[in-house]
């Protein structure tokens, strides 16, 4: 009886669609990669755009070399500071540097006519990605204008605020997207699978009718349901691989907002997300005909 079992099930399910099923979930599973590639360099852009938030701290007048060294690590030693290649960015622009760079962007000299340079040597701060806040920044300038020597410090808030906010409501709007074509996605290979297992329910039937059990039933399909699931996510894989490796040769500044780790999650988690779904849907089919009477398979 079981060498009958076993000579129908490989028999019939040869004819398993299995090619039409892995395209169908591939190209699901490709357009939730793009999406997610869109999700990651919207991110980065907004890091971007947060670690481009700068300060610029007006020092008092008359201060000596060893207090402006001395300010500069007080400044560089604090939380909020950015860092790039494990340097804090903490730049010194002197009142001359600042009369030199009016000079050039306006073409006019105001020392002519005023006799003396009233502009005050300055650092400006790069401040770090997570303490771009309005609230944060506010709490930032609070705590550098309480420094000894510190005359007064100064940013563009309504700049931030506006910054803040689109890049709050863009994240929502994107998250949004992405929740809604996550759920039509798994539809979607939800009912490729119960189609591509439809053809298949006279022959869950006959076994069924031979005296197999439902785990000797299920385990081919559910087997193969985890291969698709597996092959599905790894073409998908390779398409974004593909595509996104032209866009950066195409458009080189999309390589600034590159980041590999994240990507490479992205895509071991298309392969996870195909192989679960595959087989859930598969499960549900099977257990659904398996079910059915005689009379419902028709």
């Amino acid at each position: 009886m079981a060498t009958k079992v076993k000579h129908v099930k490989k028999k019939k399910l040869g004819n398993y669609p299995h090619t039409m099923v892995v395209f169908s979930i591939s190209l699901a599973l490709f357009v939730i990669g793009l999406f997610g590639l869109l999700l990651i360099h919207a991110g980065k852009l907004s890091e971007r755009v947060k670690e481009s938030i700068e300060m610029q701290v007006y020092l008092d007048r008359n201060l000596t070399e060893v207090q402006l060294v001395r300010l500069q690590k007080t400044f560089a030693a604090k939380e909020y500071i950015a860092y790039q290649n494990d340097t804090a960015q903490v730049r010194f622009i002197s009142k001359e540097e600042g009369a030199k760079a009016f000079l050039d962007e306006t073409g006019e000299d105001f020392m002519e006519f005023l006799g003396d340079n009233p502009l005050r040597d300055a650092y400006v701060l790069r401040i770090d990605a997570e303490s771009s806040s309005s609230p944060a920044l506010k709490s930032i300038k609070l705590d550098l204008e309480d420094i000894e020597g510190v005359y007064e410090v100064q940013y563009v808030e309504s700049l931030i605020e506006s910054i803040n906010s689109n890049i709050q409501k863009i994240s929502i709007v994107l998250l949004s997207f992405a929740a809604i074509l996550v759920l039509v996605v798994i539809i979607l290979i939800n009912n490729t699978i119960k189609l591509a297992l439809y053809s298949q329910r006279f022959l869950i039937r006959s076994m069924q009718l031979v005296g197999a059990t439902s785990y000797f039933i299920q385990r081919p399909f559910l087997n193969r349901a985890i291969w698709q699931g597996i092959m599905s996510g790894i073409i998908a894989s390779a398409l974004l691989f593909a595509l996104m490796q032209y866009a950066y040769h195409e458009v080189a500044e999309l390589q600034l907002l590159r980041d590999e780790e994240q990507t490479y999650i992205l895509m071991g988690a298309l392969v996870i997300i195909g192989l679960i779904i595959g087989f859930m849907s598969s499960y549900r089919a099977v257990r659904r005909y398996l079910r059915l009477t005689l009379d419902e398979l028709y």
